[in-house]
């Protein structure tokens, strides 16, 4: 009952007039569950008693207890059974993931939601596709570059400066720092163009992650989802911006040898997100701050990152746990695309990246992480009008 005072004060304060029995409210306050507890009051009943009816109350409990039994007496049933038992609602709910407050939101579950290009700057000598091209000593080529993406369909720049090809050696930690942190101010303070553009650091080092965000970064991409660092989900948290979990075996260097997924790369890479989810949940991150990333060339064999790319829609809808995440891909310039076609160079493999960007869209991709901003806008942008119907 205590609680129930303190839910009712906030919705005072917050305006609530009762205008209407059970008629529209400016905001609405309920104690559903308390526990496994069975309590009956003139002003509450727990559980609530018309949960198991309303699709806006069983979803998000079949997100957060799906296989849980409502405490009523003689109950068997759970959430999750009682929500896939009513009928589909209408309007689809739409599923949100904030970005920043000059970016628009994602919504995964949209059908007609157009496709983001995140573009690759890297800040490295050493990267397999593009190493040594962009250093943030050289502002105005780096603003030249970043005016070019904005210009080309980029709505997210993926700023690294390490590189986590396969069998690249880490740099220090005050080194990657000297790399990515002066370009992201330049970013904001130098670039106006840019005002709207969400930035993404990929780090998996928590202190990189956290002044990357102080200097104007809007998301944190970590390849291996918070395992390299054990302070890194903490830190997510910390700075409540949002994150991309990516999945990883091992670490960059010892990845190519742990491609074993004995229930198929789908199922595996599902359990170990799952896995990645509650860990971020545990340290504080919220799940409409979460974005998913199957890991494309990262403890992946070409079967499996050909497996991964013909059956995304099975992440996406096919996977408990995994639902209402939007999810990112990032199959630009990879080896399994070299191999395919025999070209060795990788800035030469852009029709190959061509046919992974449109399997990504019509698998349900929300981001597509690309080289090449300008022709890959293009794909996502025909593919989108194909299967999305955006035109």
């Amino acid at each position: 009952m205590e609680l129930l005072d303190a839910l009712q004060s906030i919705e005072i304060s917050l305006g609530r007039k009762k205008l209407i029995d059970k008629g529209p409210r400016s905001i609405d306050l309920d104690i559903l569950l308390y526990d496994k507890q069975v309590f009956s009051n003139e002003r509450l009943d727990i559980p609530h008693k018309l949960m198991l009816e309303r699709d806006f109350v069983l979803r998000p409990l079949s997100q957060l207890i799906p296989h849980e039994i409502p405490p009523y007496p003689n109950h068997k049933t759970t959430y999750q059974t009682h929500l896939h038992s009513l009928p589909p609602p209408s309007p689809t709910p739409l599923a949100t993931t904030y970005i920043s407050p000059t970016f628009p939101s994602l919504h995964p579950t949209s059908p007609t939601r157009r496709t983001h290009i995140m573009a690759i700057l890297n800040l490295t000598p050493d990267s397999f596709s593009d190493g040594g091209t962009h250093t943030p000593t050289n502002l105005p080529a780096l603003t030249e570059t970043i005016r070019h993406f904005i210009a080309s369909g980029a709505t997210i720049i993926d700023i690294g400066g390490e590189s986590t090809r396969p069998g690249s050696v880490p740099v220090g930690e005050e080194e990657e720092l000297a790399r990515v942190i002066p370009a992201i101010r330049h970013i904001r303070t130098s670039i106006p163009e840019a005002a709207n553009i969400a930035i993404s650091i990929d780090t998996y080092r928590a202190r990189v992650a956290e002044e990357a965000c102080a200097a104007g970064a809007d998301i944190i991409n970590d390849v291996s989802a918070g395992t390299l660092d054990p302070e890194m989900l903490s830190t997510v948290a910390r700075t409540g911006k949002s994150v991309i979990l990516m999945h990883m075996r091992g670490s960059p260097s010892t990845m190519t040898k742990l491609t074993d997924y004995p229930n198929g790369v789908i199922e595996d890479v599902s359990t170990e997100l799952r896995e990645r989810i509650a860990a971020a949940e545990t340290a504080g991150i919220r799940r409409w701050r979460m974005i998913l990333d199957p890991g494309l060339g990262f403890a992946k064999n070409q079967t499996e990152d050909l497996t991964i790319l013909r059956e995304l829609e099975r992440f996406r809808t096919g996977m408990e746990g995994l639902e209402y995440f939007p999810w990112l891909m990032g199959p630009s310039r990879k080896r399994f695309v070299g191999r395919l076609t025999g070209v060795e160079k990788a800035s030469d493999r852009g029709w190959g990246t061509a046919a992974t960007v449109t399997a990504s869209v019509a698998g349900g991709a929300d981001i597509v992480r690309v080289h090449d901003v300008k022709e890959m806008w293009q794909v996502a942008r025909v593919a989108d009008a194909i299967y999305r119907g955006v035109e």
